[in-house]
């Protein structure tokens, strides 16, 4: 077994409480010299920006997770991740179809720009990107996994947008491949404080909106290489493959 070093959780430009230092370039560039092996590109409620990380990624040697931060009608954060962008454009036009429509603006929240290979403006977003699904979690977790993808609850210690927050409790009949933790969770005070069990993964990442976050806060993957399989492996802890928090 290898170990690799992943993020999961960052932010490009497209969301609007991101910097907009954060181009996929610039992403890359910071994720070489915290020496990330992996990176899952988050932005909320959009999939727009993924491909063009993972091509400029790719060149760097640096393995890239394709998903969203989708926000669920009961205002949860979740991370969902596809391996195919056939997968991805299916769950991007799910999420087009039940967003809830709230006209943004720029001034108030900030500006939602995708932008192409050249850094230049295809694209600005009309509607609020953070705004919830009008989906519940349980419906939006069957599709993930209908879409063969990774389903993982964000942060669920915060305050704001976790799972614990905003349900009280994790529904037992959830499925999921991991649970996030925010920077500042402990991991043996949560497993106690809400029953998670040890065979449950808790994984760490950055949620980085600017780029001197990226790779601040990692999980270690034990895996034998990168491929989503293989990440997918460590996180369910199948055949000897792992997580670990440094």
């Amino acid at each position: 077994m290898n170990k690799y070093r992943g993020d999961l959780h960052i932010h490009t430009l497209l969301s609007p409480c991101a910097s907009l230092e954060m181009t996929p370039r610039t992403i890359v560039e910071k994720a070489r010299e915290k020496s990330l092996n992996i990176i899952g590109i988050t932005d909320h409620n959009s999939t727009k920006h993924c491909l063009l990380v993972q091509n400029i990624a790719r060149q760097a040697g640096i393995f890239t997770l394709t998903g969203a931060e989708v926000t669920t009608r009961e205002e949860v954060h979740c991370l969902a991740f596809f391996e195919l962008p056939g997968q991805l454009a299916r769950f991007q036009l799910f999420i087009e179809e039940n967003i809830t429509c709230i006209p943004h603006s720029d001034e108030r929240f900030g500006y939602q720009p995708v932008i192409d290979e050249n850094e230049n403006i295809v694209e600005m977003i009309s509607w609020f990107l953070p705004a919830a699904l009008k989906v519940g979690i349980e419906k939006i977790q069957q599709l993930v996994y209908r879409l063969d993808g990774i389903f993982i609850p964000a942060h669920i210690d915060r305050p704001a947008n976790g799972i614990l927050s905003q349900l009280g409790f994790i529904p037992p009949d959830l499925k999921f491949d991991a649970l996030g933790l925010s920077k500042f969770g402990s991991v043996e005070n949560i497993r106690r404080r809400y029953e998670i069990d040890d065979k449950t993964t808790l994984i760490r990442n950055s949620d980085a909106h600017y780029p001197e976050q990226i790779g601040d806060i990692y999980t270690i993957f034990n895996t034998k290489g990168i491929s989503f399989p293989e990440i997918r492996k460590a996180l369910n802890r199948q055949e000897s493959r792992y997580c670990e928090l440094p």
